[in-house]
C-alpha cells in the first residue's frame, strides 16, 4: 500500500485537534503537529496545546518538544518531520499530521527552495538597521536588491511587505549570496514519499468569531495572564512575537488595560484566523468540510482516496 498523509487545516479554535484524534483511532496511526507556536514548552496555555487526556488518546509529535530560547526554523521542521514520517510508514503506511501554520505545512508537503548559508555578521546588520529604521529600511532594500521579487510580492502577497520576519530574510540573502533572493526560488525540486489528502474545516465567520472570543475567554480562565508572566522577562525573543502574548506583555508594561489587552487579543486571533483561511484556501486539492460534519463522513470520504 502506498503510503498516506491526512493532512487537516483550518483556522484556529476550529476543531482540528479532536478530529485528528478521531482519525489516528480509526487508522491506527499517530499525529504530527503542523502548529509552530506549539512546539514550545513554555507555551501551553496561549497556543492551545492539546491538553492530557487529548495527548494521551493519540501519540502525537512535535508537541512542547523544543524551548523558547532554540533556534528552530521551518526548515529544520522540514527536515525533522519527514524524517519521523520515514519511521512512521514503516510501521502504517497511514499517518495524520494537523496544524494551522500554513507555511509549516507547505513545507512537508511541497519544500521550500534551497538557499545558501549566510553569515551571521550580515543577518546581525539587517536586525540593527531594522531596529533603528523599520519595516521601510527592509522595504527599500528588497527594492534595492530585488526589484522583481519586490513587484511580485506587491501584486501577490502585499501584506508580507509588512511582515519584518520574511522581509528580513529575503534582504539577508540578496546581500549574504550578492545575487538576488528571486534567482533561488523555482530551482529545488522537492519529491516526497507520501500522497497527502487534505482535510479542511471551515465555519460561517460569525460562529468562527465566536468560538475564537470563546476559547480566549477560557484561556485567561486557565491562567494565561500568570503564563505570560511568567514570560515577560524573555519577552523580546521570536517565539514570543505571538498572539495572546504580545498583548499581555503590553499590559504588565502599563500601556494598557487588562480588560482591553483581552478584547485586543481576540480581535487579532480573529485577524490572525482570517488570514489562516486566506493562505489555506490556496491549497490544492483539499476537501472542505463545515466543523460540525459528522466524523464517519469525512472518514468515508478519506477511505474512497486511499
Amino acid at each position: 500500500m502506498k503510503n498516506i498523509l491526512i493532512v487537516i487545516i483550518g483556522p484556529t479554535a476550529i476543531g482540528k485537534t479532536a478530529l485528528s484524534i478521531q482519525l489516528a483511532n480509526h487508522f491506527n496511526c499517530d499525529i504530527l503537529s503542523c502548529d509552530s507556536r506549539q512546539f514550545f514548552k513554555e507555551m501551553e496555555i496561549g497556543t492551545a496545546v492539546p491538553n492530557k487526556e487529548e495527548l494521551a488518546a493519540a501519540t502525537h509529535h512535535f508537541i512542547q518538544n523544543k524551548s523558547i530560547f532554540d533556534s528552530y526554523s521551518v526548515g529544520d521542521f522540514e527536515k525533522e518531520a519527514l524524517q519521523k514520517l520515514d519511521e512512521l510508514f514503516q510501521k502504517n503506511p497511514i499517518q495524520v499530521m494537523v496544524g494551522g501554520s500554513g507555511l509549516y505545512v507547505d513545507a512537508v508537503l511541497k519544500g521550500f527552495d534551497e538557499f545558501p548559508d549566510i553569515d551571521p555578521a550580515v543577518r546581525e546588520e539587517i536586525n540593527t538597521q531594522y531596529e533603528a529604521l523599520g519595516i521601510e529600511y527592509l522595504q527599500k532594500k528588497l527594492q534595492e536588491l530585488d526589484i522583481d521579487y519586490f513587484h511580485y510580492l506587491e501584486k501577490t502577497n502585499p501584506q508580507t511587505l509588512q511582515n519584518p520576519q520574511r522581509m528580513k530574510r529575503f534582504v539577508e540573502v540578496c546581500i549574504g549570496s550578492g545575487q538576488t533572493y528571486s534567482s533561488f526560488v523555482g530551482k529545488r525540486k522537492n519529491t516526497r514519499n507520501f500522497t497527502p489528502i487534505v482535510i479542511g474545516l471551515e465555519a460561517d465567520r460569525a460562529i468562527m468569531y465566536e468560538r475564537i472570543n470563546r476559547r480566549v475567554t477560557i484561556m485567561m480562565n486557565e491562567g494565561l495572564l500568570e503564563e505570560v508572566e511568567s514570560l515577560y522577562p524573555n519577552k523580546k525573543l521570536n517565539a514570543l512575537q505571538t498572539v495572546g502574548y504580545r498583548e499581555l506583555f503590553d499590559y504588565l508594561d502599563h500601556n494598557t488595560t487588562l480588560e482591553l489587552a483581552v478584547e485586543e487579543i481576540k480581535q487579532n486571533t480573529r485577524r490572525f484566523a482570517k488570514r489562516q483561511m486566506t493562505w489555506f484556501k490556496r491549497t490544492e486539492n483539499a476537501i472542505w468540510f463545515d466543523f460540525e460534519t459528522p466524523v464517519n463522513v469525512i472518514i468515508e470520504t478519506i477511505s474512497s482516496k486511499i
